[in-house]
């Protein structure tokens, strides 16, 4: 039998700021591994809606998403971006003339190339007349990207939309201090030598000190990875529990992988170096190996290590998104209809990493449905505490009545339904390309159990997510008439 998350209750730490009660027990990843979900077979219904252009997922791709400061430690961001785009054009044999726009995410920015779509378009051929711009929204910038060409086709702008995202965590820009910049510019401005030499007169060897990036909350100067430790304690998440978590994700990848399941990923001939086809991260290990491992962030008693951590990841995805009569009469038959999506935000300092909890159920609401409609649930892994922390929060109704002013919770995912491909924790988390990977992800497993509606989720720094819906498209036929059997995202 499937093993689920089961809540029972006790008192949280006193030193705990959300005085909650919660309690899970661990989770078997053995028999999660033997569990197939049951495949789909009644129909429900279309989410449609009135007057508006259905958005279809034609394809999408990525390239093999590898552990930073590995193979594509010598390129740069729009040359894994551009190799997205390259197997895009192969797997749909789209012509480069139809695109309409161009969107891509990004976090840590290239400075060379800020509009990272636009200078990855020009090196994949496509016409120096196709607008491309790039959007910045932290883990949920491909959501953003997807997101936007949503909107480009349903407004009647553009037909054809493509939508990705890259991020290149192996040289990522280290700055001077801003003394030592201050310094440069000034310098630059001087117009005597006399002037020059009073300047480099006031240099101290403390302007050296660079500047190196953090995956850290500018308000609250607070890192990620402490947050999570803080929203783990918050909510009894023990380091047991987070472990087993990480080596069901790791386990699952690598059976998903195995299989040939991760179809979206491309082969990438890295420019003097072998061709990279897989994912380099995923790596199942041994709860007794992973207990070795020292805390990550709050030490010596924090929990989060970098076991049950995702990881520093290099990659890029592309995604073919169009009106579906556009892909209709050019003989495409899509994956999956985009139906909605929707945006929230929340604490930066207590609630940064529960924004799933909160979007959820929105999202649902909006669409008219419920958890127990969801086919194919598909998370973003930051943490494993952070998971876990959010399944609490969603199957509390003291959170949900006392923190989101609804009467009763959310309700608990499925196991059985959730991440069953592996997640970040596994398969890695560049941060601006894997909205793409978990749409992609959820609309192949629809197609390949045969459900109709899939639910992606992603949390982001700043205390923002986006959660979306979508539905899958029919497997045989693709008819307006003949659809027996819509696959449905919520993105």
């Amino acid at each position: 039998m499937t093993s689920i998350l089961t809540y029972t209750f006790k008192n949280l730490p006193s030193t705990s700021k959300w005085a909650l009660r919660f309690s899970v027990r661990p989770l078997s990843c053995s028999s999660q591994l033997r569990a197939t979900p049951a495949a789909q077979t009644k129909s429900k219904k279309t989410l449609a809606k009135p007057n508006i252009r259905n958005v279809v997922v034609v394809d999408g791709v990525r390239t093999p998403f590898l552990l930073s400061g590995t193979s594509y430690k010598d390129l740069m961001p729009h040359d894994v971006a551009r190799a997205a785009l390259l197997g895009l054009l192969h797997r749909t044999s789209v012509p480069k003339e139809v695109v309409d726009y161009i969107v891509f995410g990004t976090v840590i920015q290239e400075v060379k190339t800020s509009n990272v779509a636009r200078e990855a378009a020009l090196g994949a051929g496509f016409s120096d007349k196709t607008p491309a711009h790039t959007v910045t929204m932290a883990c949920i910038s491909a959501n953003q990207a997807m997101t936007t060409g949503v909107g480009l086709i349903a407004s009647g702008q553009c037909d054809v939309v493509v939508a990705g995202g890259v991020e290149l965590m192996s040289d990522v820009p280290i700055r001077h201090s801003r003394k030592m910049r201050k310094m440069l510019l000034d310098l630059n401005k001087a117009k005597t030598l006399g002037q020059r030499l009073s300047l480099l007169s006031k240099f101290r060897l403390n302007f050296l000190s660079p500047e190196l990036p953090a995956v850290a909350e500018f308000s609250t100067s607070e890192t990620m990875g402490h947050s999570a430790d803080r929203l783990a304690a918050a909510f009894a998440v023990s380091r047991t529990e987070q472990d087993e978590y990480a080596l069901r994700s790791h386990s699952l990848a690598k059976k998903a992988q195995d299989e040939g399941l991760l179809s979206d990923v491309v082969p990438f001939k890295v420019p003097g170096k072998d061709t990279v086809t897989k994912d380099n991260g995923i790596r199942p290990s041994s709860l007794e190996q992973m207990a070795k491992l020292k805390p990550a962030f709050i030490k010596p008693y924090g929990t989060v290590t970098a076991a049950n951590s995702s990881f520093l990841t290099d990659g890029a995805s592309a995604m073919l998104i169009m009106a579906e009569e556009k892909a209709l009469a050019m003989g495409y038959k899509p994956k999956a209809y985009l139906r909605d999506f929707v945006y929230v935000s929340q604490d930066p300092k207590d609630q940064l990493l529960l924004g799933p909890t909160y979007a959820t159920p929105k999202v649902l609401e909006k669409a008219g449905l419920t958890l127990n409609d969801v086919d194919a649930f598909e998370f973003h892994e930051a943490f494993s505490g952070q998971i876990l922390a959010n399944f609490k929060a969603m199957d509390s109704d003291w959170f949900a009545q006392n923190y989101m002013g609804r009467k009763t919770k959310v309700g608990l995912p499925p196991l059985e339904k959730f991440n069953t491909w592996g997640g970040s924790l596994s398969l890695g988390h560049p941060f601006g390309a894997t909205g793409c990977r978990l749409v992609m992800a959820a609309a192949n497993r629809l197609r390949k159990e045969g459900g109709q509606y899939g639910l992606v989720a992603a949390c982001a720094a700043g205390g923002q997510v986006c959660h979306s819906r979508f539905t899958g498209a029919a497997r045989k036929s693709f008819s307006l008439k003949q659809n027996k059997l819509v696959q449905e995202c919520l993105i």
